[in-house]
Parts: C-alpha cells; sequence; structure tokens
C-alpha cells in the first residue's frame, strides 16, 4: 500500500503532496509577501526580525547562511542587510515562481550580488557538507514532505558550531484567543486570499497545515532525531508562532 501524508486536512499519497504544494505557491507567489502582511496585521515583520536577531549574522567576518523555502527572498535579504559587507545568503527553493519573486526583489535592492537563488528540494540539498554558517525556514517546514528528511540535511550542510533555526506557526496558547484565532483562520484569511490573490483554496491548505503541524515538543524532538544540540524554542503572540533553534555540536 502507498504510503500517505496529510495535504491540509485531507490525506494523500506522499508521492503527490509535493506537486500539490508546487501548485499552492505557484498561484500565490506575486501577493505572498503582500498576503503576509493583511493576514498578520504586519506581525510577520516582527517575527522574522526575532529570527533575524537569533541568527546574527557579524559584521567582521564571512557569514554563509541558507535560506530553506524562502523563494521571495525576505529572510535572506533581512539577514545581509543585518550582517556585513562579506555576508551571503543561499535562498532554496523548491518553487521557480517564488525564486522568480526573489531574484526581481534582490534586484531591486541592489543586493544581487549577495543572494544565490537556487531551485532545489529542501529533502535534497545539492550542497556539499559543512558549507553554511546557519540556516533558516520561515513557514514553510509544515509544507515539506518528509520532514525528518529536510531536517537531516539541513544538519548535514550547516558547519560545526552551525545554528538552525525555524520559523513557524504554532499552538496558541491562550485561553478564548485559541476560539478567535481559529474563527479568523478558517473564514477571514481564505476570503482574503480570494480578494487579493484570487484563490481562496490555497490559503485554505495553508491554515489546515498549520493544524495538522507537530506542536512545539515533539517538533523539537524531532530536531534531536535530526542529530541537533541545544535544542529550544521560543513562543510568540501567544503561541501563534513559535522560534526553533538547534546546533550542530
Amino acid at each position: 500500500m502507498a504510503e500517505s501524508t496529510h495535504f491540509g486536512l485531507r490525506q494523500v499519497p506522499l508521492a503527490e503532496k509535493q506537486a500539490l504544494v508546487d501548485d499552492v505557491f505557484r498561484s500565490v507567489a506575486h501577493r505572498y509577501d503582500l498576503m503576509n502582511d493583511l493576514m498578520s496585521f504586519g506581525l510577520h515583520r516582527a517575527w522574522k526580525d526575532a529570527l533575524v536577531t537569533a541568527v546574527n549574522p557579524p559584521k567582521s567576518r564571512p557569514f554563509a547562511l541558507l535560506d530553506l523555502a524562502g523563494g521571495t527572498g525576505d529572510v535572506a535579504l533581512r539577514v545581509i542587510e543585518a550582517g556585513g559587507e562579506d555576508t551571503r545568503a543561499t535562498v532554496c527553493d523548491i518553487n521557480p515562481d517564488m525564486l522568480a519573486v526573489g531574484r526581481e526583489r534582490a534586484a531591486a535592492r541592489s543586493r544581487a550580488d549577495a543572494v544565490t537563488f537556487s531551485e532545489a528540494n529542501a529533502e535534497a540539498l545539492p550542497f556539499k557538507d559543512r558549507s553554511f554558517d546557519a540556516a533558516t525556514i520561515a513557514f514553510g517546514i509544515r509544507n515539506v514532505p518528509r520532514i525528518d528528511r529536510a531536517l537531516a540535511e539541513a544538519f548535514r550542510v550547516l558547519k560545526i558550531g552551525g545554528r538552525f533555526l525555524c520559523l513557524e506557526f504554532s499552538a496558541v496558547n491562550v485561553p478564548g484567543l485559541d476560539t478567535l484565532y481559529d474563527a479568523y483562520s478558517f473564514n477571514v484569511i481564505p476570503a482574503l486570499g480570494r480578494v487579493v490573490a484570487g484563490d481562496a483554496e490555497s490559503y485554505r491548505y495553508l491554515v489546515e497545515s498549520i493544524r495538522r503541524f507537530p506542536k512545539p515538543q515533539p517538533f523539537a524532538d524531532m530536531l534531536r532525531a535530526a542529530g541537533f544540540a541545544r535544542v529550544s524554542y521560543r513562543l510568540m503572540t501567544g503561541g501563534i508562532v513559535a522560534l526553533h533553534s538547534g546546533w550542530r555540536l
């Protein structure tokens, strides 16, 4: 019997999930960052600021970042601007439409020389062992069909002493807020996606995928299983988002 996994709230053959996810992001690529602003009331900027602060790119020495599922270049450009002149980023995304948006953005900010855009699968990275000082993924890990493989690959390409940081939606832990959050997520966000991006169903999937993602402690256990040490997580905005951290020691 073929192995299955979840795509939102429904089960699909594991081999089919990546194509379904690709269709989602192909549809929303050019409105993706605008929708992030609208859906989160701009809070995604503060969450990403916390991620960049944790990356802490140095000002005085070379620093190599790998940003997974970061096609639009949002996180990579933030890290480059926070670091020194020798800070470089490689953006890895499986979706060419998202990468096209990222290339345009990097060129518009005169940062094309500092960012490399690579079309690749997080489960099988085309990079050498111990190539990067840090690896990040923001709101993308839940779309990976085989999360354990992606974590193992992130561990492989990190240098000794390198840090993996994952920003992802989590489980609301404030009584009352959880009910409001569910109502907003399942009713407002798909409607907003229909108006702004012309695609309600893709945003319905993105909402559903949040509910299927492991809670913070089980995901921390997955990081440890991949080999990461000093694993921790920090909940933000009432548990709506978690910033996960692990080190390759």
